[in-house]
C-alpha cells in the first residue's frame, strides 16, 4: 500500500512550531495574568447587581420588573462593568493580578449598591445613596490614588443614581458629583487622625451648598429642600466617623498602610526598630540614613518619600540574626568571612533577605513594607564573593556561574523600591572611598545607577531616565551634605585637653 504525503518544507514547519509555541505562551501568560478569574468576578458583579437593580419595589408590594426594564438593567450595569475593567486593566493592573484586591473592589461596590438600594425603601430620604458615593470616593482615594478614585466613583455614581429608583431629578447625581471631587481632591493622604474629618466637614458644606442650589433651580424655596440638603451634609460628616473607626479593616482588605500608620511605624520604640538598634547599630544607623536619603529622592520625583523612609528603616532587618558577618557591625574587629569559602559567605549575605521577610511576617509588619525587605537588591550580583570565587578557581576547574552568586529577587515592582535599592547600593560604595568629595560622590552614584539600570534591575517598576536622573542629583547631594569635610580644630598647647572651641 503505497501512503502519499506531502513533502513539508523543514522551514516552513520550524515557523509553524513557534506560532504554536508563541500561542501557548500568550494563553499562559493570560491565565497567570488572572484574566480569567477577573471575568468570572466581573460576570457574578454584573448579575447581582442587574439582579439589586431589576427588582421592583412600591408602597405594597415588591416585585421584579417588565422583562424589557430587566434587559436594559443588565446591558446598563454590563457596559457599566466593562468600563470599569478596562480603566482597570490600562492604570491599576496589579488589581486584575492579585484576586483579593479584585474581590475586595468588587465586594464594596456590590455592598454600596444594595446600601443605595435601600434608600430607595424611603422616597424622601435620598441622601442615604450620597453617602455611600463618598464612601465609594474616599475609600478608594485611600486604597489607590486620585485619579483611580475619581473614575471609579463616577461610575459607581451611575449605579448609585439607577439603585435609588424612578421619580428622581438630575439633581441627586449632581450632587454626587460633588462629593466625589470635593473629597477625592481633599483627601490625598492621611497623615493626622483629623485629616479625615476635615475632609468630611468640606464635602459636607460643599454637598450641603450643591444640594440647595440645584433643589432652587428645580423646585424653588422651601423648608423640605434645606432640611434634606442638612441631612446630606451630616450623612457626610457620619461617614467620614465610621470610615475614621474601619480604617484598619480598609487597610487590611486592601492590603495597604496610610501615611498614618506609616508613620507609627516609623517610631524607633517598635519592636523590630529597637531589637536592630540593639542587636545591629550599625545596620541600624545605615538604615536611617537611606531613609533620609531616600525619602528626599522620592519626593524629587513625586513619589512617596514617607513610604520610602519607613521602607528603608525596615529593608536590612534580615541581618539581625547574624549580624558580625556585615561590615557595618564587625566594629574594627577581624571578618567572619575570612574563616569561610565564598560560596559560604555568599549564602549568608544572600540569606539576610529571606531572614528578614520571615522576621516581617513574624512581627505583622504590612505588606507594603514588606517588599523593600524583598526587593532592596533585586537580582544583583554579590561581586565581592564572586570574583573572591573566581580567584580561587583552578584552571582545571569550571568558572563560578554568575547565577550562583545573585539574589534570588524578585526585582522592584515601584518607584520606592527602586529609589531604596539604589540609595542602600550608592551609600554603600561611597563609604568604600578613602577620600570623598562631591565629585567622587556624583561618579560613583552615576555609575551604579547605571549598572542597575543595564542589569534590568528597574525594568518591572516603571522608572523613566529622566526620573532616574533627578534621583541621582538629589542622592548625589544628600551624600555629599552627609560626608561633608570638616575643620580641624588647632589644639591647645598649654590646654590639650581643651578642643578650642
Amino acid at each position: 500500500m503505497i501512503t502519499l504525503r506531502k513533502k513539508v518544507n523543514p522551514r516552513r514547519k520550524q515557523v509553524r512550531d513557534n506560532i504554536a509555541a508563541e500561542r501557548f505562551t500568550r494563553i499562559g501568560s493570560i491565565i497567570n495574568n488572572g484574566v480569567p478569574v477577573a471575568i468570572l468576578i466581573m460576570i457574578g458583579f454584573v448579575a447581582i447587581c442587574s439582579a439589586m437593580l431589576s427588582v421592583q419595589i412600591t408602597e405594597d408590594t415588591i416585585g421584579w420588573k417588565s422583562v424589557n426594564e430587566i434587559i436594559s438593567v443588565v446591558v446598563i450595569v454590563f457596559f457599566i462593568a466593562l468600563a470599569i475593567a478596562f480603566y482597570i486593566h490600562h492604570y491599576q493592573s496589579r488589581v486584575i493580578r492579585n484576586y483579593t484586591r479584585t474581590l475586595a473592589l468588587a465586594g464594596l461596590f456590590i455592598l454600596l449598591v444594595a446600601s443605595a438600594r435601600f434608600a430607595s425603601f424611603y422616597p424622601d430620604r435620598f441622601y442615604l445613596a450620597i453617602g455611600t458615593v463618598v464612601i465609594c470616593a474616599v475609600v478608594l482615594t485611600i486604597a489607590y490614588d486620585q485619579r483611580f478614585a475619581i473614575s471609579l466613583s463616577v461610575l459607581y455614581a451611575v449605579l448609585a443614581y439607577l439603585a435609588v429608583g424612578d421619580g428622581v431629578d438630575i439633581s441627586l447625581f449632581l450632587t454626587m458629583m460633588a462629593g466625589i471631587f470635593s473629597c477625592c481632591f481633599a483627601l490625598k493622604e492621611i497623615r493626622t487622625r483629623m485629616k479625615l474629618l476635615e475632609v468630611s466637614v468640606i464635602t459636607a458644606g460643599i454637598v450641603f451648598v450643591v444640594s440647595v442650589a440645584m433643589g432652587i433651580l428645580h423646585n424653588g424655596v422651601s423648608s423640605k429642600l434645606f432640611s434634606n440638603s442638612g441631612w446630606a451634609a451630616v450623612m457626610v460628616i457620619f461617614v467620614g466617623m465610621v470610615i475614621q473607626a474601619l480604617l484598619p479593616v480598609i487597610e487590611k482588605v486592601f492590603r495597604i498602610a496610610t501615611s498614618m500608620t506609616l508613620l507609627d511605624y516609623s517610631d524607633a520604640n517598635q519592636p523590630l526598630l529597637k531589637k536592630l538598634a540593639m542587636e545591629a547599630p550599625g545596620t541600624f544607623s545605615h538604615s536611617l540614613l537611606i531613609g533620609s536619603i531616600a525619602e528626599t529622592a522620592a519626593e524629587t520625583i513625586g513619589a512617596n518619600g514617607l513610604l520610602c523612609r519607613v521602607g528603608a528603616y525596615y529593608h536590612d532587618i534580615g541581618k539581625i540574626g547574624k549580624p558580625r558577618y556585615f561590615v557595618e557591625n564587625q566594629m574594627g574587629m577581624s571578618s567572619k568571612h575570612e574563616q569561610l569559602s565564598p560560596a559560604m559567605s555568599q549564602l549568608i549575605i544572600v540569606g539576610h533577605v529571606k531572614d528578614g521577610i520571615e522576621m516581617a511576617k513574624e512581627y505583622g509588619l504590612p505588606a507594603v513594607l514588606r517588599q523593600f525587605i524583598e526587593t532592596h537588591h533585586g537580582t544583583t550580583l554579590v561581586e565581592y564573593f564572586y570574583h573572591e570565587a573566581k580567584k580561587k578557581t583552578d584552571e582545571k576547574q569550571a568558572p563560578p556561574s554568575e547565577a550562583e552568586f545573585r539574589y534570588p529577587g524578585p526585582r522592584p515592582q515601584t518607584k520606592e523600591a527602586a529609589i531604596v535599592m539604589l540609595a542602600d547600593a550608592v551609600e554603600g560604595s561611597v563609604r568604600s572611598l578613602t577620600e570623598v568629595t562631591p565629585t567622587k560622590i556624583e561618579i560613583v552614584v552615576h555609575n551604579m545607577a547605571m549598572r542597575r539600570l543595564q542589569d534590568g534591575q528597574f525594568d518591572q517598576c516603571e522608572l523613566t531616565l529622566r526620573e532616574l536622573s533627578q534621583i541621582e542629583t538629589s542622592l548625589s547631594k544628600s551624600l555629599a551634605a552627609h560626608y561633608h569635610g570638616r575643620v580641624a580644630y588647632p589644639k591647645a598647647v598649654d590646654n590639650p585637653g581643651e578642643n578650642g572651641v
